[in-house]
């Protein structure tokens, strides 16, 4: 028989994802909403009942914690004296344990896991999961996980439940708390997600100085697409004299010297002081 996972936050934005592909396993679950909306929800879309708190955790092997990363740390002190030893606590992202705030409990197994979500470059063809932007429905994305305390034996079973939770599975990754977090909020987001910001910032400039909307948001996303395919070796390839120019004045024209230094890990830190 299946392991029995505790699922909080089970009818909030991720843990309805996490809900709906785990009805699909042989895992039993028990799921523990604290939102009139949320137990609303799972039980009109996915006839799913929640239960108390004591129930849920009750033998629980697997206790997900799909819940804000404000929320880790109250929460998962508050569990902490009702979980037996060697149980597995799960976050879904890796902030709230690099900012130590996971109970001091050395009998818990402790283990994070993240999607990647569905690649911009992918072999995708149907409708549905070239349109699954997000992952977790049609479109495959890899998943990186950590195990950052238990037993090494303890590692399959954690990987697993991934694997469940964030399927269909491209590929999966292992990987240590502090590399989780420099990928996220690191790469994905004090990076990726600033310059992609910026770069619609970009593209409302040039409406509001006369280009059409519609051509400029085909123009910049034709653009993304081509550029990004040469940048990462999705095609062989080679930029025109004339882009290398503009990229070389253009990048310390937007760009600080000292940039990468957003990689430290007291960068990191700082940021996720500041989310967590």
């Amino acid at each position: 028989m299946k392991e029995k996972i505790a699922l909080f936050g089970a009818g909030g934005k991720m843990g309805y994802r996490l809900t709906r592909n785990l009805l699909k396993s042989d895992y039993r679950v028990s799921h523990i909403e604290v939102s009139e909306a949320g137990r609303k929800r799972l039980k009109d879309e996915l006839n799913v009942d929640c239960v108390p708190v004591d129930t849920a955790l009750d033998g629980a092997q697997v206790v997900i914690l799909a819940v804000p990363d404000t929320l880790i740390g109250k929460l998962s002190h508050d569990i902490a004296p009702k979980l037996a030893a060697g149980t597995m606590v799960m976050t879904l992202d890796a902030a709230a344990p690099f900012a130590g705030h996971l109970p001091d409990r050395p009998d818990l197994t402790y283990f994070v896991a993240h999607p990647c979500h569905p690649l911009i470059f992918s072999d995708e063809t149907t409708p549905e999961a070239l349109h699954d932007h997000f992952g977790g429905l049609h479109a495959k994305q890899s998943i990186t996980s950590a195990l950052m305390q238990g037993p090494e034996s303890a590692f399959d079973l954690g990987e697993d439940v991934a694997k469940t939770i964030y399927a269909p599975i491209l590929r999966s990754y292992r990987l240590s708390v502090d590399q989780m977090a420099i990928l996220e909020p690191g790469l994905s987001e004090t990076v990726c997600a600033t310059l992609l910001y910026v770069m619609r910032e970009a593209m409302d400039e040039t409406v509001k100085r006369g280009v059409p909307e519609q051509a400029a948001r085909d123009f910049l996303l034709g653009h993304m697409n081509i550029l990004s395919a040469v940048i990462f070796n999705e095609i062989p390839g080679a930029f025109s004299d004339a882009c290398n120019k503009a990229i070389q004045f253009g990048k310390p024209r937007l760009m600080r010297d000292d940039w990468k230094n957003v990689f430290d890990r007291a960068e990191i830190a700082e940021s996720i002081r500041r989310i967590t």
